[in-house]
C-alpha cells in the first residue's frame, strides 16, 4: 500500500529498484593481495561492461573487480532507467577538434549502443523490463516550445538522429501531459529496470570467470595497482570506473563533481488512471525545463519520476543509503500532479537519491594511459546507462590494443580541467541550479523566450558551447 500526500514514504534504502528485486547477498571481500591482468575499480555498469567485453575477447585474462559495497550500489542501481543515445554534453563540443564526420560516427555509435545492450541482455537471458519505446521530450510553455523547435532543427542536421517534431495533439495522443505545446521524439531509447540489468550483468561476468570482490574499498589507485585495506591488487591495467564516487579518491577530489539526483515512484496505477494518461508505448518522458525532469512508466504500471533535488553537497560529499529530503519528495510529487493531474491523490511508495559524475565541461570520457596502465571511464552526467556500455567496449579495445573505430571516437582520452576548490564549487553549483529554477518560474509565468538568467548559467557552468 502506498503513501498519500503528507505521509512518510520509504526513503533511501538504496533505491526502489533494489527493493523490488531484493537486496543482493554480499559477495566475499578481497581475501588479500593478489595479481591480475586487469583490475577494475567499481562494479557498476562501466566496470561490468568492461569486464564482459574483455573476457569475451580474451577469455584467459584474469580480471578482478573491486567494489566498495555491492555490484550496482551506485548510480547503476538507482538511475531513472533511460537507455538512450545521448552524447554527454552534446555533439557540438567535438566539431572543432574532430570534425563533422567523426562526430557523426560518435552519434551512430551511441544509436548502435542502445541495440547492443538489448542484444546482450537477450543473449544472456537478463530480463530487465526492457521496452524500446523511444524518448519523448515535451514542451509546456512558449519558451520551452521555442527551445524545442530549435533543438529539432539542430537534430535534423544530423540524419542519424531520426527525430520527429510532434504537435500538441500528437503529443497528447502518446502521453496526455497537461499544458503541453509539443514534443520531440526519437526511437533510440529504451526503458529499463536498472537493478535487474546490473544484477544480471554481475552474474554474467562471474560466469565468464571474472572475480568480483565486494565490501572492498579502494583507498588509492596508482600505476599498476589498486590499494585497499584488505590487500593490494597489482595489474598491468587498472581501470577507474567509480563515476559519482570518484571525488573520494586521493588526487581526484576536483576531477568529477558528484551531482545528486532524486527519484520517487508511485504505487501501481489502475486502468482508469492509465486510460486518462495514455503512455501505451512506454516512452521515456522528459521536458525542456532548465531544471528538467525524467520519468518512465514501469513494468508494473507505476510512474518513476526524477529531478535534481539538492544537487550538490559541500566538499563533494556523497550519501550512503540514498535518503532524500522531504522538500525534494514533495517537489517531485507536485511536478507529477502538474504534468499528469490524474495522479493527484495517488500514493508514493519510495523516494531515493544517487550521485552521478560531472566533469567541468559536462563531457564524458574514456581513456587509457599506456605508460602507467591507468584507464578510466565516466563523467556521464546522467546518460550512463547507454554510455557505460560504449565505454566498456572501448576500454576493452584500448586495453587489448585493438585499433578499432571505437578507440578513435572523439571522447577517447578527452580531459577536462578540474572543478574549482571549495567554497567556489559549492557556490557555483548551488547558484547554477538556483538560476535554472528562477528561469523556469519566469518562463512558466509567461515569458516567451528563454530567460537570460539561464543563458548566463549555461555559460558559467560550461554547458554552453
Amino acid at each position: 500500500m502506498g503513501v498519500r500526500a503528507g505521509e512518510a514514504v520509504i526513503n533511501g534504502q538504496v533505491s526502489f529498484w533494489w527493493g523490488q528485486v531484493g537486496m543482493p547477498v554480499s559477495r566475499a571481500a578481497l581475501p588479500g593481495s593478489t595479481r591480475a591482468d586487469v583490475c577494475i575499480v567499481g562494479a557498476g555498469y562501466t566496470g561490468l561492461w568492461a569486464a564482459y567485453y574483455l573476457k569475451k575477447a580474451a577469455p584467459l585474462l584474469r580480471v578482478v573487480i573491486l567494489e566498495q559495497r555491492f555490484a550496482g550500489y551506485g548510480a547503476s542501481g538507482r538511475n531513472g532507467g533511460w537507455l538512450t543515445n545521448s552524447i554527454t554534453g552534446g555533439r557540438e563540443q567535438y566539431l572543432a577538434t574532430h570534425g563533422r564526420e567523426a562526430v557523426g560516427r560518435f552519434q551512430s555509435a551511441m544509436n548502435d549502443t542502445v541495440d547492443e545492450v538489448l542484444r546482450v541482455a537477450d543473449s544472456l537471458g537478463i530480463d530487465a523490463d526492457i521496452v524500446k519505446g523511444g524518448e519523448l521530450m515535451v514542451a509546456c510553455n512558449a519558451a520551452q516550445q521555442a527551445r524545442l523547435e530549435a533543438a529539432v532543427r539542430a537534430e535534423e542536421e544530423w540524419p542519424m538522429t531520426h527525430v520527429s517534431l510532434l504537435s500538441r495533439e500528437q503529443t497528447r495522443d502518446r502521453v496526455d501531459v497537461t499544458g503541453v505545446t509539443g514534443a520531440m521524439w526519437h526511437p533510440h531509447c529504451a526503458r529499463i529496470q536498472p537493478a535487474k540489468l546490473v544484477a544480471g550483468l554481475a552474474r554474467a561476468v562471474e560466469a565468464l570467470g571474472v572475480e568480483i570482490y565486494e565490501n572492498t574499498r579502494v583507498s588509492r589507485i596508482v600505476p599498476q595497482a589498486a590499494v585497499t585495506d584488505q590487500g593490494t591488487v597489482e595489474a598491468q591495467f587498472v581501470v577507474r570506473a567509480t563515476e559519482g564516487f570518484t571525488a573520494g579518491l586521493p588526487g581526484a577530489r576536483r576531477a568529477w563533481l558528484p551531482m545528486n539526483s532524486s527519484l520517487v515512484v508511485t504505487e501501481p496505477l489502475g486502468t482508469d488512471v492509465w486510460g486518462n494518461i495514455g503512455w501505451a508505448n512506454r516512452e521515456t518522458l522528459g521536458d525542456l525545463a532548465h531544471a528538467y525532469i525524467y520519468a518512465q512508466r514501469t513494468a508494473d504500471d507505476r510512474i518513476a519520476i526524477g529531478g535534481r533535488g539538492v544537487p550538490y553537497r559541500y566538499g563533494s560529499r556523497t550519501d550512503a543509503a540514498g535518503r532524500t529530503p522531504t522538500a525534494t519528495v514533495e517537489a517531485l510529487r507536485s511536478i507529477l500532479t502538474r504534468f499528469l493531474p490524474s495522479t493527484r491523490g495517488v500514493a508514493l511508495d519510495h523516494a531515493w537519491s544517487g550521485v552521478l559524475g560531472v566533469p567541468r565541461d559536462w563531457a564524458a570520457t574514456v581513456g587509457l594511459d599506456p605508460d602507467s596502465g591507468l584507464a578510466w571511464a565516466g563523467g556521464y552526467v546522467g546518460t550512463g546507462v547507454a554510455s557505460s556500455n560504449l565505454a566498456g567496449r572501448t576500454l576493452a579495445d584500448l586495453i587489448l590494443g585493438d585499433a578499432s573505430e571505437l578507440a578513435l571516437l572523439p571522447w577517447v582520452n578527452h580531459r577536462a580541467r578540474p572543478w574549482e576548490p571549495e567554497p567556489l564549487r559549492w557556490l557555483a553549483v548551488t547558484g547554477l541550479y538556483g538560476a535554472y529554477r528562477f528561469a523556469d518560474r519566469a518562463e512558466a509565468r509567461g515569458r516567451a523566450t528563454t530567460s537570460p538568467v539561464a543563458r548566463v548559467a549555461d555559460l558559467v557552468s560550461g554547458r554552453g558551447h
